[in-house]
C-alpha cells in the first residue's frame, strides 16, 4: 500500500510539474515571439545566451525532474521538453527566425489544449 501511495503522489506531482513546465514555456515563447532573442539559440551569441540562460536552465531542470518521475512511473520521456530541446541550436540561412518559430510553437500549444 505504501508503494501505491508513493506512486500516486508521484503521479500528482508529475501532472503539476508538467503544467508548470508548459506555463513557463509559454511565457518564454511569448517573450520570444515579441522579439526577445535567444530562446532557440540560433545565433549562439554569448550575451544573448547569458541573458536567456535562467529561463532555459529552469525549463531544463523541470524537464529533467519530470523525466525522472515518468521513468519511476514507467512512462515514456516528457515529449514536450525533448521537442523543445531539439528545436534549439544553429539553423541554416533559410530557417525561420526565432520570433516566427516561437509563434508557431505558441499556435501549436494552443491547439493542443483544445
Amino acid at each position: 500500500m505504501a508503494r501505491a501511495d508513493r506512486l500516486a503522489r508521484t503521479e500528482t506531482l508529475r501532472v503539476e510539474r508538467e503544467a508548470e513546465y508548459r506555463d513557463a514555456l509559454i511565457v518564454a515563447l511569448t517573450a520570444a515571439a515579441s522579439g526577445k532573442q535567444g530562446l532557440f539559440d540560433h545565433n549562439r551569441d554569448r550575451r544573448t545566451r547569458a541573458a536567456i540562460a535562467p529561463v532555459v536552465d529552469e525549463l531544463v531542470q523541470i524537464g529533467e525532474e519530470i523525466d525522472a518521475m515518468r521513468e519511476q512511473l514507467g512512462m515514456p520521456p516528457f515529449a514536450l521538453h525533448h521537442e523543445f530541446i531539439k528545436s534549439r541550436g544553429p539553423v541554416g540561412p533559410q530557417a525561420v527566425g526565432e520570433r516566427k518559430q516561437a509563434q508557431a510553437w505558441l499556435d501549436r500549444l494552443a491547439t493542443d489544449v483544445e
